[in-house]
Protein backbone atom coordinates (compact mmCIF):
# COMPACT_ATOMS: atom_id res chain seq x y z
CA UNK A 1 0.00 0.00 0.00
CA UNK A 2 1.70 3.14 -0.98
CA UNK A 3 2.14 6.31 0.93
CA UNK A 4 -0.74 9.92 0.92
CA UNK A 5 1.50 12.55 -0.44
CA UNK A 6 0.25 16.02 0.89
CA UNK A 7 2.71 19.39 -0.82
CA UNK A 8 2.91 22.59 1.52
CA UNK A 9 5.12 25.58 1.21
CA UNK A 10 6.20 25.17 4.74
CA UNK A 11 5.66 21.90 6.83
CA UNK A 12 6.80 22.14 10.60
CA UNK A 13 7.48 19.45 12.64
CA UNK A 14 6.83 20.15 16.52
CA UNK A 15 3.85 21.82 17.98
CA UNK A 16 5.82 23.23 20.93
CA UNK A 17 6.51 27.36 21.38
CA UNK A 18 9.32 27.56 18.28
CA UNK A 19 7.19 25.62 15.72
CA UNK A 20 3.83 27.29 16.36
CA UNK A 21 5.60 31.26 16.83
CA UNK A 22 7.59 29.85 13.19
CA UNK A 23 4.37 29.08 11.77
CA UNK A 24 2.40 32.34 12.80
CA UNK A 25 5.29 34.59 11.28
CA UNK A 26 5.40 32.83 8.16
CA UNK A 27 1.46 33.35 7.62
CA UNK A 28 1.83 36.77 8.77
CA UNK A 29 4.15 37.41 6.10
CA UNK A 30 2.57 35.92 3.22
CA UNK A 31 -0.87 34.69 3.99
CA UNK A 32 -0.93 32.54 0.73
CA UNK A 33 1.65 30.27 1.96
CA UNK A 34 0.43 26.48 2.78
CA UNK A 35 1.69 25.60 6.50
CA UNK A 36 1.57 22.95 8.29
CA UNK A 37 2.48 21.82 11.54
CA UNK A 38 3.00 17.66 13.10
CA UNK A 39 2.56 17.38 16.87
CA UNK A 40 3.73 13.67 17.72
CA UNK A 41 0.85 14.45 21.13
CA UNK A 42 -2.69 13.98 21.24
CA UNK A 43 -2.90 17.35 21.56
CA UNK A 44 -1.29 20.39 21.40
CA UNK A 45 0.69 21.10 25.08
CA UNK A 46 -0.22 17.41 26.04
CA UNK A 47 3.91 16.71 26.24
CA UNK A 48 5.00 20.10 27.85
CA UNK A 49 4.45 19.85 31.63
CA UNK A 50 6.40 22.60 32.52
CA UNK A 51 6.44 26.22 33.95
CA UNK A 52 7.86 29.08 33.11
CA UNK A 53 8.85 32.79 34.04
CA UNK A 54 7.83 34.49 30.58
CA UNK A 55 9.23 37.43 29.59
CA UNK A 56 7.15 38.96 26.85
CA UNK A 57 9.33 40.99 24.10
CA UNK A 58 9.30 38.09 21.66
CA UNK A 59 5.45 38.00 22.01
CA UNK A 60 5.26 41.86 22.39
CA UNK A 61 7.00 41.16 18.44
CA UNK A 62 4.76 38.47 17.16
CA UNK A 63 1.19 39.46 18.42
CA UNK A 64 2.00 42.75 19.75
CA UNK A 65 -2.42 42.57 20.82
CA UNK A 66 -1.88 39.68 23.45
CA UNK A 67 -3.69 41.09 26.19
CA UNK A 68 -6.57 41.40 24.02
CA UNK A 69 -7.17 37.95 22.79
CA UNK A 70 -7.24 35.89 26.07
CA UNK A 71 -4.19 34.84 26.40
CA UNK A 72 -3.21 32.42 29.28
CA UNK A 73 -0.63 35.20 30.53
CA UNK A 74 -1.83 36.79 33.55
CA UNK A 75 0.13 36.27 36.72
CA UNK A 76 2.31 39.31 37.04
CA UNK A 77 5.80 38.17 39.18
CA UNK A 78 5.43 40.18 42.70
CA UNK A 79 8.13 38.84 44.85
CA UNK A 80 11.13 36.68 44.47
CA UNK A 81 13.33 34.98 46.48
CA UNK A 82 16.84 32.85 45.70
CA UNK A 83 18.00 30.39 48.55
CA UNK A 84 21.26 28.55 49.04
CA UNK A 85 19.91 25.19 51.02
CA UNK A 86 21.82 23.22 52.82
CA UNK A 87 20.10 19.84 54.05
CA UNK A 88 18.73 21.79 57.05
CA UNK A 89 19.56 24.96 56.60
CA UNK A 90 18.93 27.88 53.84
CA UNK A 91 20.29 31.20 53.04
CA UNK A 92 18.66 33.74 51.37
CA UNK A 93 20.59 36.14 48.47
CA UNK A 94 19.26 39.36 48.24
CA UNK A 95 17.91 39.92 44.83
CA UNK A 96 19.34 43.04 43.89
CA UNK A 97 22.51 41.12 43.86
CA UNK A 98 21.77 39.06 41.03
CA UNK A 99 22.62 38.99 37.58
CA UNK A 100 20.08 40.58 35.22
CA UNK A 101 19.13 36.94 33.88
CA UNK A 102 17.88 36.11 37.76
CA UNK A 103 15.76 39.32 37.85
CA UNK A 104 11.66 38.89 37.07
CA UNK A 105 10.22 42.62 37.43
CA UNK A 106 7.47 42.57 34.54
CA UNK A 107 7.67 39.14 33.57
CA UNK A 108 4.97 36.78 34.10
CA UNK A 109 4.62 32.93 35.39
CA UNK A 110 2.77 31.10 33.12
CA UNK A 111 1.82 27.51 31.77
CA UNK A 112 3.46 26.62 28.75
CA UNK A 113 1.23 24.13 27.98
CA UNK A 114 -1.56 26.98 27.98
CA UNK A 115 0.60 28.92 25.90
CA UNK A 116 1.30 26.82 23.07
CA UNK A 117 -2.65 25.33 23.29
CA UNK A 118 -3.42 29.09 22.73
CA UNK A 119 -0.95 30.11 20.23
CA UNK A 120 -2.15 26.88 18.04
CA UNK A 121 -5.58 28.93 18.30
CA UNK A 122 -4.22 31.90 16.76
CA UNK A 123 -2.38 29.93 13.98
CA UNK A 124 -5.32 28.45 13.12
CA UNK A 125 -7.39 31.71 12.99
CA UNK A 126 -4.51 32.75 10.34
CA UNK A 127 -4.98 29.54 8.25
CA UNK A 128 -2.13 27.31 9.32
CA UNK A 129 -3.05 23.30 9.46
CA UNK A 130 -2.23 21.54 12.63
CA UNK A 131 -2.52 17.90 12.81
CA UNK A 132 -2.14 16.33 16.71
CA UNK A 133 -0.81 12.90 16.98
CA UNK A 134 0.36 12.58 13.91
CA UNK A 135 4.53 11.88 15.26
CA UNK A 136 7.14 12.61 12.15
CA UNK A 137 9.16 9.37 11.99
CA UNK A 138 11.10 9.83 8.99
CA UNK A 139 13.61 12.19 6.62
CA UNK A 140 12.57 12.13 3.41
CA UNK A 141 15.47 13.39 1.05
CA UNK A 142 15.66 14.27 -2.31
CA UNK A 143 18.21 12.53 -4.79
CA UNK A 144 20.90 15.35 -4.21
CA UNK A 145 20.59 14.57 -0.10
CA UNK A 146 18.71 17.45 0.86
CA UNK A 147 15.53 17.62 2.82
CA UNK A 148 12.32 17.46 1.11
CA UNK A 149 9.86 16.52 3.84
CA UNK A 150 8.66 13.86 6.29
CA UNK A 151 6.91 10.52 6.54
CA UNK A 152 4.35 9.92 9.64
CA UNK A 153 4.64 6.68 11.44
CA UNK A 154 3.24 3.77 9.66
CA UNK A 155 0.14 2.37 12.10
CA UNK A 156 -1.26 -1.00 12.62
CA UNK A 157 2.03 -2.44 13.12
CA UNK A 158 2.91 -5.74 15.82
CA UNK A 159 5.99 -5.83 17.91
CA UNK A 160 7.97 -7.63 15.53
CA UNK A 161 7.53 -5.09 12.74
CA UNK A 162 4.65 -7.23 10.71
CA UNK A 163 1.53 -5.73 9.53
CA UNK A 164 -1.70 -6.28 11.00
CA UNK A 165 -4.97 -6.25 9.74
CA UNK A 166 -5.68 -2.95 10.80
CA UNK A 167 -2.28 -1.39 8.94
CA UNK A 168 -1.81 2.02 7.82
CA UNK A 169 0.73 3.86 5.82
CA UNK A 170 1.96 6.99 7.08
CA UNK A 171 1.63 10.16 5.12
CA UNK A 172 4.44 11.88 3.40
CA UNK A 173 4.25 15.66 3.77
CA UNK A 174 6.73 16.92 1.36
CA UNK A 175 7.56 21.16 1.87
CA UNK A 176 9.38 23.39 -0.26
CA UNK A 177 11.01 24.34 3.35
CA UNK A 178 10.84 21.93 6.41
CA UNK A 179 11.39 23.12 10.03
CA UNK A 180 12.76 20.69 12.58
CA UNK A 181 11.11 22.11 15.75
CA UNK A 182 10.91 18.82 17.75
CA UNK A 183 12.80 19.61 20.94
CA UNK A 184 17.25 20.04 21.66
CA UNK A 185 17.22 16.32 21.61
CA UNK A 186 14.81 15.50 19.49
CA UNK A 187 15.26 11.89 17.44
CA UNK A 188 14.83 13.68 13.67
CA UNK A 189 16.88 16.24 14.73
CA UNK A 190 20.12 14.18 16.09
CA UNK A 191 19.95 12.34 12.56
CA UNK A 192 20.07 15.80 10.88
CA UNK A 193 23.26 16.63 13.23
CA UNK A 194 24.64 12.98 12.26
CA UNK A 195 23.91 13.17 8.81
CA UNK A 196 25.31 16.98 8.17
CA UNK A 197 27.90 17.60 10.86
CA UNK A 198 26.14 20.18 12.38
CA UNK A 199 27.79 19.86 15.57
CA UNK A 200 31.44 19.78 14.17
CA UNK A 201 33.84 21.83 15.57
CA UNK A 202 31.03 22.68 18.23
CA UNK A 203 31.27 22.40 22.47
CA UNK A 204 30.33 19.69 23.84
CA UNK A 205 26.91 18.93 24.46
CA UNK A 206 25.66 19.34 27.72
CA UNK A 207 22.85 17.03 29.18
CA UNK A 208 20.48 18.05 32.58
CA UNK A 209 18.26 15.96 34.53
CA UNK A 210 15.00 16.98 36.52
CA UNK A 211 11.92 16.54 37.16
CA UNK A 212 9.13 18.80 36.87
CA UNK A 213 5.75 18.89 39.20
CA UNK A 214 2.74 20.83 39.12
CA UNK A 215 1.23 20.86 42.46
CA UNK A 216 -2.41 22.65 43.76
CA UNK A 217 -1.41 23.22 47.48
CA UNK A 218 -3.38 25.53 50.28
CA UNK A 219 -4.33 28.72 49.56
CA UNK A 220 -2.97 29.72 53.00
CA UNK A 221 0.59 28.72 51.28
CA UNK A 222 0.21 29.92 48.23
CA UNK A 223 1.82 33.61 47.01
CA UNK A 224 0.32 33.79 43.45
CA UNK A 225 3.37 35.75 41.97
CA UNK A 226 6.18 34.61 44.09
CA UNK A 227 9.41 33.11 42.27
CA UNK A 228 12.07 31.22 44.34
CA UNK A 229 14.93 29.87 42.80
CA UNK A 230 17.26 27.66 44.96
CA UNK A 231 21.29 26.13 44.33
CA UNK A 232 22.79 23.59 46.69
CA UNK A 233 21.07 20.51 48.33
CA UNK A 234 20.26 18.00 47.62
CA UNK A 235 23.40 18.41 45.07
CA UNK A 236 26.60 18.12 46.06
CA UNK A 237 29.43 21.35 45.72
CA UNK A 238 30.62 19.49 42.68
CA UNK A 239 27.30 19.88 40.68
CA UNK A 240 25.51 22.72 38.90
CA UNK A 241 21.79 22.62 39.45
CA UNK A 242 19.07 23.41 41.59
CA UNK A 243 15.17 24.32 41.50
CA UNK A 244 12.80 26.43 40.54
CA UNK A 245 8.91 26.98 42.54
CA UNK A 246 6.82 29.36 40.69
CA UNK A 247 3.44 30.63 42.47
CA UNK A 248 0.86 30.96 39.69
CA UNK A 249 -2.80 31.21 39.25
CA UNK A 250 -5.78 28.98 40.93
CA UNK A 251 -3.58 27.47 43.83
CA UNK A 252 -0.99 26.21 41.85
CA UNK A 253 2.65 25.76 41.89
CA UNK A 254 5.01 24.66 39.24
CA UNK A 255 7.87 22.90 40.07
CA UNK A 256 11.53 21.63 39.35
CA UNK A 257 14.62 20.25 40.33
CA UNK A 258 17.63 19.37 37.88
CA UNK A 259 21.17 19.06 37.58
CA UNK A 260 23.62 19.61 34.37
CA UNK A 261 26.21 17.91 33.33
CA UNK A 262 28.63 18.02 30.20
CA UNK A 263 30.23 14.91 28.05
Amino acid sequence: MSRETMEYDVVIVGGGPSGLSTAIKLKQLDANLNVCVLEKASEIGAHILSGNVFETRALDELIPNWKELNSPIKTKVTKEKFLFLSKNKSLSWPTWLLPSVQKNHNNYIISLANLCRWLAEQAETLGVEIFPGFPASEILYNEDGSVKGVATQDMGIDKEGNKKDNYEPGIELLGKVTVFAEGCRGHLGKQLIKKFELDKGKSPQQYGIGLKEIWEIDEKNHQEGMVMHTAGWPLDNNTYGGSFIYHAENKQVFFRICNRFGL
